[in-house]
């Protein structure tokens, strides 16, 4: 386990203030929250479709539930002193269960969360076949996330998946009412091209907002930050980016196996590197404490 900070952790509305865009990378084992957190990054985020890929091997069609889900993100977090926003999928169920849900991530530490109105079974924003609740039903929900958080510093997301299913102008309604049912930000998915990217900025000029960023075949164009962030996108996601490349690097390197190759000069960490990745020489010195305690009694 990463040793924790005693300083408070910043909270989300400390990280959206800075006035540049916030990078969320998505961590989908303790590792690679480890490596985000080395790399410099403030904070980042745990997906639903990159944890279920990697956890299980599963697509993210609704496969996996909160107990699953909240177990893998314990665990990821752990890795980890940064500030995280967490996928809480659909809540899991009805207000009730939305409500369960926002106690449990505030309960292991998340610093934000996003709920989405999709009908179950949910899956991938970018995917087809998804279809989404009423707005009512998904008022009620926020209302009861808001309701269930024990503190403000926890950021509430709406996210809206209805621009696949009834077109722009909806999911634009439904942002609307989210926010007045209590929301703290928003999360249009999957606009389809820069113009719509541009519209949703404008329509939500001042609240802050999610641009999902779907390296490898998503539907939204993909943009630098600088210029998402001056479309009014305060955060920029990245689901897929980790996930992606490490599923390549492990192909490439069983080929590499199989054929008898050695590995390549660079294509990985080494032994040496790896240790101070996982902080061995803090864990050696705990056991080394221990030791010299031992031999004091």
């Amino acid at each position: 386990m990463q040793a924790k900070s005693t300083q408070a952790k910043t909270t989300w509305k400390q990280l959206l203030a800075r006035g540049e865009p916030l990078l969320l990378p998505a961590a989908h084992d303790g590792l690679c929250a480890r490596l985000i957190e080395r790399a410099g990054f403030s904070a980042y985020t745990i997906g639903g479709y990159a944890l279920v890929g990697s956890r299980y091997a599963l697509p993210d069609v609704g496969l996996v539930g909160f107990g699953e889900m909240s177990a893998g993100m314990r665990d990821i977090m752990s890795a980890s002193s940064l500030p995280v926003l967490v996928d809480g999928d659909d809540g899991y169920g009805d207000a009730k269960n939305v409500a369960r849900t926002i106690q449990g991530y505030e309960a292991i530490g998340a610093s934000a969360i996003f709920i989405e109105d999709q009908k179950a079974p949910k899956r991938c924003g970018h995917m087809a076949g998804k279809d989404v609740i009423d707005a009512d039903t998904m008022v009620a929900k926020l209302r009861a996330a808001v309701a269930a958080r024990q503190s403000s510093d926890l950021f509430i997301i709406a996210r809206t998946d209805a621009r696949a299913v009834h077109g722009l102008d909806e999911a634009l309604r439904r942002g609307e009412r989210y926010l007045a049912a209590g929301a703290d930000g928003i999360f249009i998915e999957a606009p389809q091209t820069v113009a719509e990217l541009e519209r949703v900025g404008r329509a939500f000029s001042g609240v802050p907002q999610i641009a999902n960023m779907l390296e490898g075949g998503g539907r939204t164009p993909l943009l630098p930050p600088k210029e998402l962030y001056g479309l009014g996108f305060a955060m920029v996601a990245y689901p897929t980016s980790l996930i992606f490349r490490v599923a390549r690097a492990i192909e490439t390197a069983l080929a590499d196996l199989k054929a008898g190759r050695p590995a390549n000069n660079g294509a990985g960490v080494d032994f040496e590197a790896f240790k101070e990745i996982v902080s061995l020489a803090r864990w050696a010195d705990v056991e080394q404490r221990s030791a010299a305690a031992r031999k004091s009694w």
